[in-house]
């Protein structure tokens, strides 16, 4: 069911756009946001939804689809929105040491990485969450925001250019569908170098070329789901 205003006759249909090259995405159920002329953001089915066009012609263009309604797999992504393109899955969870490790596989069940759920320490809160890639440093979540937010980490040197980059991610899905109560912005790093940032567990902005897009997709349905 579409919700909000009526889908104008002389709107094109929404692509779905290629998963491999998305670079700015949200899990979401945003398909038209709001614009002058749309004044209620539309709603579609919930997907891994990637920024596509320009003005009145923006759209959030699915990538990955979850399975069809009435499917009991929630840890799992298509291509299609019929369900007939496995893209990747989670696996069943490997526990060692208190941490747990959730393979990451591909539409053909091989491993294309793991994501690493590790339990607070003593004078934590929250556990933290690491991202395997093969062949590449391990992927940590260690940089979250200050509690003054954004700005006051650009004051302390994290720059103009990743306020925006974050304001960007921040804004897909901003008005309807899938808003968190409250945002909380982390930087993601493997080896000091900076290959991902995220808001609220959701919405993900790529900065390194290399980063499998299925592993950060897992990520985001594990999140969806704790």
């Amino acid at each position: 069911m579409v919700f909000g205003r009526s889908k104008n006759v002389d709107e094109p249909p929404v692509p779905v756009v290629p998963w491999a090259d998305a670079w700015e995405f949200a899990l979401t159920d945003e398909e038209r946001p709001v614009t002058l002329q749309r004044k209620r953001a539309v709603l579609g089915v919930r997907a891994v939804r990637v920024p596509h066009g320009g003005g009145e012609r923006k759209v959030n263009a699915p990538c990955a689809f979850l399975p069809p309604q009435g499917t009991a797999d929630d840890l799992r992504l298509y291509e299609d929105a019929e369900g007939c393109r496995p893209l990747c899955s989670v696996g069943a969870p490997e526990e060692a040491d208190g941490a747990r490790r959730y393979p990451v596989l591909d539409g053909q069940g091989q491993v294309v990485g793991a994501v690493r759920r590790i339990p607070p320490l003593k004078h934590a809160l929250k556990p933290t969450w690491r991202i395997e890639q093969p062949g590449r440093p391990e992927i940590v979540s260690s940089a979250e925001w200050a509690k003054g937010g954004v700005t006051e980490m650009v004051q302390k040197g994290a720059g103009k250019f990743l306020l925006g980059a974050v304001q960007a991610v921040a804004d897909l899905g901003a008005e309807g569908g899938d808003q968190p109560a409250k945002s909380r912005a982390l930087e993601w790093k493997a080896d000091g170098e900076l290959v991902l940032t995220s808001d609220a567990d959701r919405r993900f902005l790529v900065r390194a070329g290399w980063l499998d897009r299925r592993l950060v997709f897992a990520y985001a349905l594990l999140r969806a789901r704790s």
